[in-house]
Formats: C-alpha cells, sequence, structure tokens
C-alpha cells in the first residue's frame, strides 16, 4: 500500500508542477511589453467611475506625506508599481522606472512605487539611493492593496491612461525601452 501512496503522491505533484508551469507561462507571455499597445485615438475617453480597468478611486499618499487623490491624478498618465525592497527583479528594473519617470514627469505621467514590505525610514531612505530611485514611494495599504486585488507577484506593474482607463499591466520586470514604448502614444494623448 505504500507504494501505492507514494506513487500517487508522485503523480499529484506531478500534476501540481505542470500546472504551476502552465499558470507561469501564461501570465509571462500574455503580457508581452515588446508588444505595441492600441490606443485606439488620439483622445482619451474618461473612464467611468466603479467601472471595470478604471484607475481605483483611492488615495496614494507618498512617503514624504505628498497626497495623490483622484482629482490631481485625472487628466494624467498614471503608473502603479508594486514592489518590495527584498524583490531581485524589482531591484534590476528601478533604475529604469526612475529614467523614464525622470523623462515623462513633466509631460503629464505621474509614476507611484507601492511599496509592499515595510522597511522604516533611514532603510528605505538608504534603498532609495542604492537603487537611484527618483519616482514617489507610497507604502501599502488595505485600500490600495483591495483595489488591485492584491498583487500576489512582484513586480507587478499597471498603466492608466489620461482618462484613467487601464491599457496595460505587466507581471515582472520592465526595462526602459518597454516602458517608452508604452508610454510615448499615452503622453500624446489630448
Amino acid at each position: 500500500m505504500s507504494v501505492t501512496n507514494s506513487t500517487k503522491a508522485l503523480i499529484g505533484l506531478l500534476l501540481a508542477g505542470s500546472v504551476g508551469v502552465i499558470i507561469f507561462l501564461f501570465v509571462h507571455l500574455s503580457s508581452d511589453p515588446s508588444k505595441p499597445i492600441s490606443i485606439g485615438s488620439k483622445k482619451a475617453e474618461a473612464c467611468t467611475k466603479g467601472q471595470r480597468d478604471c484607475l481605483p478611486d483611492v488615495n496614494y499618499v507618498d512617503t514624504t506625506g505628498k497626497a495623490y487623490t483622484p482629482a490631481e491624478l485625472a487628466g494624467k498618465v498614471v503608473i502603479v508599481n508594486f514592489w518590495a525592497t527584498w524583490c531581485r527583479p524589482c531591484q534590476k528594473e528601478i533604475p529604469d522606472l526612475s529614467k523614464m519617470y525622470e523623462h515623462y514627469k513633466d509631460r503629464g505621467v505621474v509614476m507611484l512605487g507601492v511599496m509592499t514590505d515595510q522597511p522604516d525610514n533611514n532603510q528605505l531612505l538608504n534603498f532609495q539611493s542604492d537603487f537611484e530611485m527618483s519616482y514617489p514611494v507610497v507604502r501599502s495599504n488595505s485600500d490600495i492593496l483591495v483595489s488591485y486585488n492584491y498583487p500576489d507577484a512582484l513586480p507587478t506593474t499597471f498603466v492608466f491612461d489620461r482618462g484613467g482607463k487601464q491599457v496595460y499591466s505587466h507581471v515582472g520586470p520592465l526595462r526602459e525601452d518597454s516602458l517608452k514604448q508604452i508610454l510615448e502614444p499615452l503622453v500624446a494623448q489630448n
């Protein structure tokens, strides 16, 4: 009997592993940042509050105390990036995100790094310096996490057009050139 039970356990483990690989491949292949996004028109249409794929109606407060309210974010291209200080892929993408933030911040782009871990303020300042992080950092809270369905993979990035409509999401690190392809048509919107 023990051979049968161990065989069943091995088969179950193999099936679970196969399903995990399939899910991983689906997620990574379905959000290819090298594919250009389609905007549809030169004008961003306003997303109706509560509609699916709209910028969540939450307040973001960065670590300096600056609040980013829904009213303040209206009419801007908004990037929300979930990350953690311990996350190696997050660390890899931060310099590229910072370059894009510096390049686009005066063109109506707001980038918010939503931090999911809880380093103290000194640890965070050291981290930001070490990784050349220039965009605002927001400590996650239950309102933000619920609004984004608790992203469980890090980094995870959401991009919203000037009308507040989600036009792109990606699990995994983003590179500078990929983000530029995404942002160029969005900043050109009226």
